[in-house]
């Protein structure tokens, strides 16, 4: 069950750091696409997909370093 549960923690964490380097890739090569939304909302929606990009790799980083402590069976 450990492990699963590592698993599924690792497979989010790297769905979040995809979906912020989509966004922030999206974002820099089709501006245009931001349509009626101000550039306040573009800056902010920029700094929303860093800071998700900036948490999914705190929590691989973590997980990465706690791995063999939370999700080990130790005999």
């Amino acid at each position: 069950m450990k492990e699963q549960l590592y698993s599924l923690l690792k497979s989010k964490a790297l769905l979040e750091k995809e979906e912020a380097i989509t966004t922030i890739k999206l974002m820099g090569e089709h501006p245009a696409g931001i349509g009626d939304h101000s550039t306040e909302d573009f800056y902010n929606n920029i700094e929303e997909a860093l800071q998700k990009l900036v948490d999914a790799e705190d929590k691989l980083s973590t997980l990465e370093k706690f791995k063999i402590d939370l999700f080990t069976t130790h005999k």
